[in-house]
């Protein structure tokens, strides 16, 4: 690493369980994040400061007035402009050192493999359920480990699916898909803006530390937060021996 480099990331390089070595790895890392949204902004925000290399970030949509309330790397002159080059302007200013691919795409079944196959860990941020499995299901194909986030109303979930683990839940374990809960989005059901970056922030967390291979993960867990309360609660995610995604894996 140059000066510059050994410099922001310093605070980094003094913990043990990250050092000049660790620090290596996160610059050599590759994370997609689909979505970059409430969760996709902070999330994506923390792993360009943390010095992920290569971020790769997917979503369709434009920055909204609506979303400012919470999607913390828009800004007011950029309504109407792409949410993933108003996302890659941000993470750019936070850290020239890191590239950013901005991708205004919808993730489906056929872009996904393209994307996944440079990335070490992908972030699930998006914000419904088909999305949600598909994203999965390429991660099981491709054996990527998988940071899924949600957050509606004061509401907020976080979990980790390493489909390298012996025995590791997929997301379709835990959210089968023929079980779609009735759709919902913040536009008609609210969200608490400081909630998702809580989760977000907490899916860089784990992302990184998937990167570093520090232990233990949220893989086989699902943390729950009530944010009214500011309580989590914890469940215990077992792999399903049915499952149509990951049994045959």
């Amino acid at each position: 690493m140059q000066d510059d480099a050994l410099l922001r990331y310093s605070r980094h390089i003094l913990l043990d369980e990250i050092g000049i070595e660790g620090q290596e790895r996160l610059n050599a890392a590759h994370a997609l994040v689909i979505g970059a949204g409430g969760l996709g902004c902070p999330a994506a925000m923390y792993l360009a400061c943390a010095g992920v290399g290569h971020i790769t970030v997917v979503d369709p949509d434009t920055v909204d007035l609506t979303n400012l309330q919470r999607q913390i790397a828009h800004s007011t002159s950029r309504v109407g402009q792409a949410k993933v080059d108003s996302l890659a302007i941000t993470l750019q200013d936070l850290n020239p050192l890191v590239l950013v691919n901005a991708v205004q795409a919808e993730a489906n079944a056929d872009s996904l493999p393209d994307w996944l196959q440079h990335a070490d860990v992908v972030l699930d941020c998006c914000d419904n359920f088909s999305t949600r499995h598909a994203v999965n299901a390429a991660c099981v194909a491709h054996r990527k480990p998988l940071v899924s986030g949600a957050a509606i109303r004061f509401d907020g979930q976080i979990a980790v699916f390493d489909p390298r683990a012996e025995g590791s839940p997929c997301y379709a374990c835990a959210f089968p898909p023929g079980d779609a809960p009735p759709e919902t989005q913040c536009a008609t059901m609210g969200v608490f803006a400081p909630l998702v970056g809580i989760v977000g922030a907490m899916q860089a967390a784990e992302a990184l530390k998937l990167i570093l291979d520090l232990s233990p993960s949220l893989a086989g867990r699902l943390l729950m937060l009530d944010g009214r309360h500011m309580e989590w609660s914890e469940v215990r995610l077992p792999r399903q021996a049915l499952c149509p995604v990951c049994a045959s894996r």
